[in-house]
């Protein structure tokens, strides 16, 4: 048995700080440092998300010839398989099963090192990832001790724990950028085959965060006329994309937010463009900084402004959006959805977004905030519920949460997943993408308040719905719990003086 294996523990599910110091105790702590300094949490602990490991899950299915292994509790599993194969996966997901035993014996990491040896098939797969959900990492389950590769099938290990990594968009950069280093070192050991698509003659930008397919169709157009084209965009869909997308003249951090993924392109000498081209502010100083990393004539890069920039003006006076919009999320894009409605006509003060603040959201920050809009990163719930309750704007977007709280209130709103990241911002196409569906939703505020009125006095919360007789509350009960957990907090709070 290796060496690490020894001092593994066991911790049941448990609170975020227990697990954190069982994984400290079992030798994780400078996994969990890095994953602090890259997904800093903040001015609360963390904000409400799913769990986190469902990003890098997803982003792992979609690829092809990529298996996908699991290890961490059966309902963890359970619920991780349901919510992907909801979203669309059409793959099955690996599970290595474990119990109290194999745990502390180092027994469950020899059945992951089994069943990835068993699954290492090069005619089925490039690679295969292998995550460490919360109690295999708090207890140091190594997957570091795992091969690099079995018959030419890579193998890549990462820790995905609830109690280390704030959201699941950031659980993305952390497989994103662990596959990126492999391919790294693979291209520094020598030639690598080439992508089954070719190579790209031009130069290329890399494009870093999930969006909307046709955004990277436009973001090339918008290239070509300064004789560069779009390169992959990361995360990618296949293992040979990897080396593409390292072999970028730049790197445009359309999502901000991934940290560890950009350090991977710096490593590599690459340049990094933060923003994008949204809107027409946007993309002239997107188009501005490309010409910069590139080292091209002025001339070329106002030719390429001239070529877009009169059509995004002309899709926005076409489709202008009249009203205040609240926006809240956490895909990571919030603050360019911002920015679209705002130069769509409307008034955004608020915009709310689960992921951190880094230097590449930098320009977006500083140009919402001089068009009065309000950016607060690591937003939590409370702080998006509390601004759409205060501000009962025209439209609300967001998480299923707020848009509940809005419905309850009478204010329109969409859910920002699937109505509003399910459509091009980039470029002309974005220009004029989101009028449609927003102004259609505002216009729902008449409906939505015969719709309350029609509910009204039916109850709320847990006294909601149709009773015979009075609710039974028992205010007491609430009184006894609200003593609990007051006392539980000053221990906890006397606890860290300590």
């Amino acid at each position: 048995m290796p060496e690490d294996l020894g001092h593994m523990e066991a911790p049941a599910c448990s609170s975020a700080e227990t697990m954190e110091e069982a994984a400290r105790r079992a030798g994780q702590g400078s996994l969990l440092d890095r994953y602090k300094a890259d997904y800093p949490v903040g001015p609360h602990d963390k904000p409400q998300s799913m769990c986190p490991a469902f990003g890098s899950l997803r982003t792992g299915l979609r690829m092809r010839r990529v298996a996908t292994v699991l290890s961490g509790s059966a309902c963890c599993v359970y619920g991780l398989t349901f919510v992907s194969h909801f979203y669309g996966a059409r793959r099955s997901v690996g599970y290595v099963p474990f119990d109290s035993e194999t745990l502390v014996t180092g027994k469950l990491f020899e059945d992951i090192r089994e069943a990835v040896h068993k699954l290492a098939d090069p005619a089925k797969y490039d690679a295969i990832v292998v995550t460490n959900l919360c109690v295999p990492t708090a207890s140091g389950v190594p997957l570091r001790l795992l091969p690099d590769e079995i018959d030419g099938v890579r193998i890549v290990g990462i820790d995905v724990p609830g109690f280390g990594i704030p959201t699941h968009a950031e659980a993305k950069d952390v497989l994103a950028s662990a596959m990126l280093s492999y391919a790294r070192r693979e291209v520094a050991a020598g030639p690598v085959p080439a992508p089954a698509s070719g190579v790209e003659a031009r130069p290329t930008v890399t494009l870093l965060g999930e969006m909307f397919p046709a955004d990277p169709i436009g973001i090339g157009g918008m290239l070509a006329p300064l004789g560069l084209a779009a390169g992959p965009v990361v995360p990618c869909r296949e293992w040979r994309e990897l080396y593409s997308a390292l072999d970028c003249g730049a790197v445009a951090a359309i999502h901000p937010f991934y940290t560890a993924s950009i350090r991977e392109f710096e490593a590599a000498g690459r340049p990094i463009l933060p923003s994008a081209p949204v809107g027409v502010d946007g993309t002239n100083a997107w188009l501005e900084a490309v010409g910069d990393a590139f080292g091209l004539p002025q001339g070329k890069v106002e030719a390429a402004q001239n070529a877009v920039l009169p059509a995004m003006r002309g899709a926005f006076d076409a489709a202008r959006i009249d009203g205040t919009i609240t926006v809240s999320g956490y895909e990571g894009s919030e603050l360019l959805v911002a920015r679209l409605l705002i130069e769509s006509g409307a008034k955004v003060p608020y915009v709310g977004t689960a992921c951190a603040k880094t230097p590449w959201s930098a320009p977006d920050v500083e140009w919402l905030a001089a068009h009065d809009c309000e950016v607060r990163f690591r937003a939590s719930l409370e702080d998006d519920l509390a601004v759409v309750e205060g501000l009962r704007p025209d439209l609300a977007i967001g998480t299923t949460p707020v848009v509940q709280k809005a419905k309850e209130l009478g204010v329109p709103s969409l859910y920002f997943t699937n109505l509003i990241s399910a459509r091009p911002l980039m470029g002309i196409a974005g220009a004029g993408s989101l009028q449609q569906v927003v102004s259609a939703a505002m216009g729902n505020r008449d409906r939505m308040g015969r719709m309350r009125a029609f509910f009204d006095g039916v109850g709320h919360g847990d006294t909601a719905g149709i009773w015979e007789g009075d609710p039974n509350l028992r205010p007491d009960f609430r009184e006894t719990n609200a003593k609990k957990m007051g006392k539980r907090e000053r221990a906890k709070n006397a606890e860290a003086m300590i």
